[in-house]
């Protein structure tokens, strides 16, 4: 290689290590509030209805922003798209700790949400400009797909030990120290991407699209903490669902629309999407769940529920590392429905065993907790191989769009469905019996 590939080479390695650090504290962020939940309910006095919404608040604005994120990038370019996000997720994040009362801190949380919407599609659109080529481009996403589960279970272990020695206000230094990191890095390490001056913006479908995703992940949170059926469900369930109906009709007539129709019509995209939406959801319930069983039914610490969730990180990146060399042998198709089979087993094991207060933590949650992030880790690196593939180079900020969208849609739409209707067993179970579907689905198709 000449002293000119080497460089390249070098600065190549260097973005993508910049890019997959945002990403990964995208979803960090996500999952920083989990485990210090309880503390915040303390100090600030807050009914179960509150703490379920500042919970959620974070991702309900990052689901429903994505879109019109997408299509900022494609329009605008992906640094410049990227740095403005990195500003407004900057700006809330330094709120966020400094907040005195309920309003202010979710405020904060919804302007996080806002900001990472802008931030994870461009992320994707600069990382297809540093590897252009297919090849390189696919090998990047295989390492990606596990980002972002690797970014919740980090948030969910690093949220925990910083509540308990110091304060959860201290939480919020992680996603505001790599954000203003990123933005003073990003002009000498990450390429300048070429804006999509003819495409419009298609702002009625922005409104329709995030509007209905808002409400209607709102009123699907609530549902929980609020009797069913009650005007605080009903009417964002019914608006929410009114919109997305609109949208979808608006798109099918649009001239340069939103979410194009034509691009969820690759069955392997779809699948992998969905995928991705139900890992994302058995993930995310699987630390909810546990999390609340162990302070609240086994009398643990912050700090001893973040412990019990370490076997859950080692398995999760020993995973991750070796996702993409079997991408690279078998395909990404195989490797998602084995992941995803695996995972399926994981959640079983925990609906089966691991929710008994008297339950060993060693013979009853241990295998459960080491068999679903293996799986998951692997299906996420497949499935952004599958969700991807095939998609110009113009489109790329759309991609990651709907990619983060279903990353989103699991951990809110989908979880507050499952646990809405059933016990955190039954919901563990039937996701893991969803997950079976996918993979054998996955295998089938060519």
């Amino acid at each position: 290689m000449t002293a000119t590939g080497h460089a390249r080479a070098t600065q190549h390695r260097y973005a993508f290590i910049l890019l997959g650090a945002l990403q990964t504290t995208l979803i960090f962020t996500l999952a920083t509030l989990a485990v210090p939940l309880p503390l915040i309910g303390r100090e600030f006095d807050l009914e179960r209805a509150d703490l379920i919404l500042l919970s959620a608040a974070y991702g309900l604005t990052f689901a429903g922003l994505l879109l019109f994120g997408g299509r900022l990038s494609d329009r605008y370019g992906g640094r410049r798209a990227l740095t403005t996000g990195l500003v407004l997720f900057a700006s809330a994040s330094a709120a966020a700790p400094l907040a005195t009362g309920i309003e202010a801190l979710l405020a904060a949380r919804l302007a996080q949400g806002a900001g990472a919407a802008l931030v994870a599609p461009a992320a994707m659109a600069v990382l297809r400009a540093v590897f252009p080529s297919p090849d390189t481009y696919g090998r990047a996403m295989a390492t990606w797909g596990g980002l972002s589960v690797l970014g919740a279970t980090t948030g969910n272990l690093v949220s925990g030990v910083i509540a308990a020695l110091l304060s959860w206000r201290w939480t919020f230094a992680v996603p505001l120290v790599v954000a203003v990191a990123a933005l003073a890095l990003t002009p000498r390490l990450l390429p300048d991407t070429a804006p999509s001056r003819d495409r419009t913006l298609d702002v009625p479908g922005a409104l329709l699209a995030t509007g209905g995703i808002t409400l209607t992940s709102y009123g699907l949170v609530v549902t929980d903490a609020r009797p069913w059926p009650s005007a605080g469900v009903l009417v964002p369930l019914l608006v929410g669902t009114a919109l997305l109906a609109a949208f979808w009709y608006a798109e099918r007539h649009a001239r340069d629309p939103l979410l194009p129709p034509r691009f969820l019509l690759d069955r392997r995209r779809v699948l992998a999407l969905t995928a991705t939406a139900l890992s994302a959801c058995g993930t995310a319930m699987t630390f909810v769940v546990l999390s609340l069983h162990f302070q609240q039914a086994r009398d643990w610490s912050p700090l001893r529920t973040s412990a019990a969730f370490v076997p859950f990180a080692v398995a999760l990146i020993a995973s991750g590392r070796a996702a993409g060399p079997l991408i690279g042998r078998y395909g990404a198709r195989t490797v998602t429905a084995a992941g995803l089979g695996a995972g399926a087993v994981g959640l079983g094991l925990l609906a089966l065993t691991g929710l008994d207060a008297h339950t060993s933590y060693a013979y009853g949650l241990l295998p459960g907790l080491v068999l679903l992030p293996a799986g998951a880790a692997a299906s996420f690196a497949a499935t952004a191989v599958l969700a991807v593939r095939g998609v110009p180079q113009r489109q790329t900020g759309l991609a990651g769009g709907v990619l983060n969208s279903a990353m989103e849609i699991g951990p809110t739409v989908l979880f507050a469905v499952l646990l809405t209707l059933g016990s955190d067993a039954w919901s563990l179970a039937v996701t893991g019996a969803a997950l079976t579907v996918v993979a054998f689905l996955c295998h089938r198709t060519k």
